[in-house]
């Protein structure tokens, strides 16, 4: 069972896959970096110091903050300020893997397609009778 079960674990999807998403949790955090210190900060000051952050509908009365934070202390809200934040996030994870993979395509040596199958033999005994016909005219 531990042979199996280490031919799994090693073999070579099942590793890779475990990189890939070691690698994208790290990559995550980057991704968040950018878009929460500049990006979102840049489109806040083309919009006027608009945060994205901030949009929130209260599901209760008794909320009348005018920040998330604050309001969320109140009572209940609907932030989908963190939702347009997180589409942005996947957006541009999705494009930045779209180019790295891309790149990666481009390097990747291209084998040479695989010559054409030869004739099968009822193709060959055909060419023969082809041949013996036209010797005889």
């Amino acid at each position: 069972m531990w042979n199996e079960f280490k031919a799994f674990a090693l073999r070579g999807n099942a590793f890779d896959l475990a990189v890939g998403v070691i690698i994208g949790a790290a990559f995550s955090k980057i991704v968040d970096g950018i878009v929460n210190y500049l990006i979102m900060p840049i489109i806040g000051a083309l919009t006027g110091g608009l945060n994205f952050d901030n949009f929130f509908l209260p599901l209760s009365s008794k909320v009348t903050a005018t920040t998330l934070a604050a309001a969320q202390e109140q009572g209940a809200v609907l932030a989908y300020g963190a939702l347009i934040t997180a589409i942005i996030n996947f957006l541009i994870v999705a494009f930045v893997l779209f180019q790295l993979v891309k790149a990666a395509n481009r390097f990747k040596r291209s084998e040479p397609p695989p010559p054409p199958p030869g004739p099968t033999k009822s193709e060959e005994l055909l060419a023969e009778i082809r041949d013996a016909l036209k010797a005889k005219t």
